[in-house]
């Protein structure tokens, strides 16, 4: 009869990492609510974030999108007015996560080039944009991420606007967070009074949150930025949080970038050698011991492979493998069946 268990060798087991990647195409009217009359904008007692769904939020079928929220640092000149601690707070929760401590256990600051020695070139107030796992999946994909803003008046919005993108990030990114990886982002024209390097944020892969100072909306000409008065430390320090949420969000007019799902694999090449699995144990192959397929007993033995086993070390059964069609196996042929498990 047949031999029922065989072992794999170490040449028989491999593993592989495969990267999948989905468009995420994301509509400034979504974010804007402007689709929904704003029934899909979720706002919290708190006060401390807001929250973006693809349908109003009491419908059965909306799916969180993204939050948004604002902070500024204590060494900031803007870290006084309405929400002066929440505000700091916010920045503080993000900058622990996101950069991390230094050596005497204070929170560090949103570098601008990712060099956390550097004591200046910090990004003091920011905007958070932190992204469902629904989307970013197990992290964005670097150099996918380009965002477009509003940066006209308030009376119209989209007459001038600013695209935002990592850039390069692909092969350039940064890995000093305890985050994981993350990206700068730049602005595509020249935003040289904001910063030389047209540096405009951060983006951390696999936290999925892009980090965003508020100066991306000053243009050259302006000395400052605010939704009415083009006055940032007027906004900053006046606006709720709540308020300047809902700014941010009227002005971003797309947003795209591929998600990441990183599937693992495990590989085993069945090798059935030329005398082995030539019998059938199923009882039905047999008839009064006689081998039902043989017409005459110099005939060669026959069996059709189905079916592959995977079996624990002490002979117990953990999985199946279904061949698309039975595989004929005589002792003049040797077949390798390639088995793979993802997860």
């Amino acid at each position: 009869m047949a031999t029922v268990y065989k072992s794999f060798l170490d040449d028989d087991v491999t593993t592989t990492r495969t990267l999948l990647h989905e468009t995420i195409p994301i509509t400034g009217s979504i974010i804007s609510g402007s689709v929904y009359d704003e029934e899909n904008i979720k706002n919290y007692s708190h006060g401390r974030f807001q929250s973006v769904y693809d349908y109003p939020v009491l419908s059965s079928s909306a799916n969180h999108i993204l939050d948004l929220t604002v902070g500024v640092s204590s060494d900031s000149l803007l870290n006084i007015g309405t929400q002066e601690k929440e505000k700091n707070q916010m920045y503080n929760q993000m900058a622990q996560m996101l950069v991390g401590h230094d050596e005497n256990g204070n929170i560090r600051q949103f570098d601008k080039d990712g060099d956390l020695s550097d004591t200046s070139d910090k990004w003091e107030e920011c905007f958070f944009f932190s992204f469902a796992r629904l989307l970013t999946k197990d992290e964005i994909k670097k150099g996918s991420f380009i965002m477009t803003l509003g940066t006209g008046s308030v009376f119209d919005i989209f007459s001038e606007k600013v695209t935002i993108s990592d850039a390069g990030a692909d092969t350039e990114y940064k890995t000093n967070s305890p985050a994981g990886e993350y990206g700068i982002l730049y602005a595509g024209h020249d935003v040289s009074h904001i910063d030389a390097n047209n540096r405009v944020g951060l983006i951390y892969y696999q936290a999925g949150i892009v980090v965003l100072t508020p100066k991306v909306f000053i243009k050259s000409d302006e000395a400052e930025f605010d939704p009415d008065q083009n006055d940032l430390s007027t906004s900053l320090t006046d606006y709720s949080i709540q308020e300047l949420c809902d700014v941010i969000r009227t002005r971003v007019d797309d947003l795209d970038f591929n998600n990441t799902i990183e599937l693992n694999s495990t590989i085993y090449f069945c090798r059935v050698n030329h005398n082995e699995f030539n019998y059938s144990s199923n009882p039905t192959y047999l008839d009064s011991s006689k081998i039902v397929v043989k017409n005459q007993s110099l005939d060669n033995p026959v069996s059709y492979i189905t079916t592959v086993g995977m079996y624990s070390s002490d002979n117990e059964l953990l999985a199946t493998a279904k061949l698309s069609e039975p595989l004929k196996k005589t002792p003049e042929s040797e077949l390798i069946l390639r088995v793979r498990l993802d997860y």
